[in-house]
């Protein structure tokens, strides 16, 4: 007979722990001095002792060893449970080179920069959201052609909102796409038709006089951007103004949808969730995003993904004072 602090000993244990086995029947021992209270165990239990560890050793809860040591798991359920615990620790080793994957890649940039970038990216998953928005057409991506459109938008858009009564039910969210595509070229004889007809060439979009589509010319260039100016509201609310839209979610997989015309003066759309986005915090005014794009655009090469299409802009706090504004980038991003 070993006493519990020599069986812990050689069983590599703690004794809180052998009484803990002992409380929920998984290790009894062999004898207990009724007087005292001590335990007492028995060389032969070492080996179930042993086989305790190695099933908590491979992630076995507890019950389940329990289970499996009293025979209660078949041999194809063991083998089963067995697959199952190694798919979870494949699903841990990818999940841990990813973390040394972006550990190795901030080290790099450490050491090309000598020193830590303030911009961290962190990859998550977005949630679906109701937009009541405006859009209008830059001539570029760039942020000295948005921002001139975009401004305006967003101005006109509150007024709007507030006119038909609808108050907003979280922050602002730009999103963007691709304008038409310019035919290659055009006869001069097309070009005045079209100068004399912008409206049946120009798609209709809702926008302020300042910045509508007409402004870029009847037809719009290969670089230039639909930007939609959007702010999260309620489909509450929407029915409560008396909105005429039925919104109709965007399709799983991509990263904009459709926006419908309410009859209030601006449309709805429900922009869908990304499942994987690439995401950083901007501090400060919008004109000078580019170094935080650019910091985003390095983190996503380093880390081995590829952008899969145009960032949104999610405007957590925008105060008067451009310089405290928060904005999170969101990146759509798949592995490359």
């Amino acid at each position: 007979m070993f006493s519990i602090g020599d069986f812990a000993q050689y069983g590599r244990v703690s004794a809180r722990m052998l009484r803990h086995y002992d409380a929920i029947g998984l290790l009894r021992p062999a004898r207990t001095d009724p007087v005292s209270g001590y335990r007492f165990y028995e060389a032969a239990q070492l080996a179930r002792l042993n086989r305790i560890i190695a099933l908590k050793d491979l992630g076995f809860s507890l019950q389940q060893v329990g289970a499996i040591l009293a025979e209660e798991v078949s041999v194809p359920e063991l083998r089963g449970m067995l697959r199952l615990r190694r798919a979870e620790l494949e699903a841990s080793l990818a999940a841990a080179g990813a973390r040394l994957a972006q550990v190795e890649a901030r080290l790099r940039t450490i050491e090309s920069e000598g020193r830590m970038s303030a911009d961290d990216v962190v990859v998550k998953r977005t949630g679906a959201v109701l937009l009541a928005e405006l859009s209008g057409v830059a001539a570029s991506y760039g942020p000295e052609d948005i921002g001139p459109v975009i401004q305006p938008l967003y101005g006109e858009l509150c007024r709007r909102l507030e006119t038909a009564g609808v108050t907003p039910a979280g922050p602002g969210l730009a999103y963007y796409e691709d304008a038409p595509e310019t035919p290659a070229a055009k006869t001069p004889e097309a070009e005045t038709s079209e100068a004399e007809t912008p409206a049946a060439e120009t798609p209709e979009v809702e926008t302020p006089a300042a910045t509508t589509p007409e402004k870029h010319g009847p037809t719009w260039s290969r670089e230039a951007i639909v930007v939609h100016a959007g702010i999260v509201i309620t489909e509450e609310a929407l029915a409560k103004a008396g909105a005429i839209a039925h919104v109709t979610p965007g399709r799983p997989g991509t990263t904009s949808a459709t926006p419908t015309p309410t009859g209030l003066g601006f449309d709805v759309v429900t922009l869908p969730a990304l499942d994987c986005a690439a995401t950083v915090v901007h501090r400060g005014p919008m004109s000078r995003i580019l170094p935080t794009v650019q910091n985003l655009a390095h983190w996503i090469d380093a880390n081995g993904y590829r952008s899969a299409g145009y960032a949104r802009e999610l405007y957590l706090e925008c105060p008067p004072d451009q310089e405290k504004w928060v904005t999170e980038i969101q990146e759509p991003v798949v592995r490359a």
